[in-house]
């Protein structure tokens, strides 16, 4: 269970990480339909930070560390499926359903957060 409230707050300081650089994109790059465009560029630099948060102390103790940079490819692919997860229900959001850049933020971090808790705790941290 700590560890679940760990990575629940690694991933709350991810998530504001991630906003910092998605809503201003959206808001003055990106805008409307194209608001999915922002989301490789805001999880290349909330990856970064989670990788960092996650590996040193939501999963800290847990399971074994590789040597070499197996590990960070593993997480890293991990957060691509987030990733993509992601774009897919900021696409849904904003460029068919037609919702202001901010509305898929809650339901796309959300799952992606679940979705990737799981894939860490089995696959990158085990």
């Amino acid at each position: 269970m700590g560890q679940l409230v760990r990575f629940g707050v690694a991933g709350g300081i991810s998530t504001l990480i991630y906003s910092a650089v998605y809503l201003p994109l959206t808001t003055w790059v990106f805008r409307g339909a194209h608001a999915v465009y922002a989301v490789p560029f805001a999880f290349a630099v909330a990856v970064t930070a989670g990788f960092f948060l996650h590996s040193r102390w939501s999963f800290k103790g847990h399971g074994t560390r590789q040597p070499g940079g197996t590990q960070q490819v593993k997480f890293v692919m991990v957060q691509a499926s987030g990733m993509g997860l992601n774009a897919v229900i900021t696409w849904v959001g904003t460029a068919l359903l037609g919702y202001p850049a901010w509305a898929p933020l809650l339901p796309a971090i959300a799952l992606a957060t679940i979705f990737t808790f799981i894939l860490n705790r089995w696959l990158v941290f085990a």
